[in-house]
């Protein structure tokens, strides 16, 4: 089988490899690695680490499967040659899926400003990870790209804070 699968990958050209598993999988880890930051820390805020952990866990799979049906059922591939919607859905729901979970781990800590404290330094390596792939396969500068991620987190980080606190 894991033959199968490099054999797979070293026919893919470069042009085939970005559009139907690199930029899938990008997708995936920024949508879940910002979109499951609000409901986390808010829940963090409201009612202490064990709900943020909870909440987290149910964003990020819930966040996935929503990733992986909208990218497998909004292009077939024969239209736009991006390959097969459910190899994308898939690629793309799992990187939701673990781009949200790594910063809701830190909520196994019971001590929330802890938890806090290191879920912060968490989402600042995905912020890192994310800005190194932008620049390796879409060749953004490493400061821009980490500039226009950690603000996009930072604006949905104070949504959660803010609501967490209201």
């Amino acid at each position: 089988m894991t033959g199968g699968i490099r054999a797979h990958f070293r026919q893919l050209d470069d042009q085939q490899l970005m559009l139907q598993y690199i930029q899938p999988g990008l997708v995936g880890l920024i949508d879940g690695t910002l979109s499951t930051l609000a409901p986390i820390f808010a829940a963090a805020v409201l009612a202490g680490s064990h709900t943020a952990l909870f909440v987290g866990l149910a964003t990020a799979i819930g966040a996935g499967i929503s990733m992986g049906l909208s990218e497998g059922l909004s292009d077939t591939g024969v239209q736009t040659g991006r390959g097969s919607g459910v190899s994308r859905g898939i690629v793309t729901g799992l990187m939701t899926t673990i781009g949200g979970c790594f910063h809701t781990l830190p909520f196994l800590i019971s001590d929330v400003h802890t938890a806090l404290t290191v879920a912060i330094i968490v989402v600042l390596i995905e912020v890192i990870v994310i800005s190194w792939i932008r620049k390796r396969f879409l060749f953004v500068s490493l400061r821009l790209s980490f500039l226009q991620v950690a603000l996009g987190g930072v604006i949905i980080v104070a949504v959660g804070l803010v609501l967490g606190s209201a």
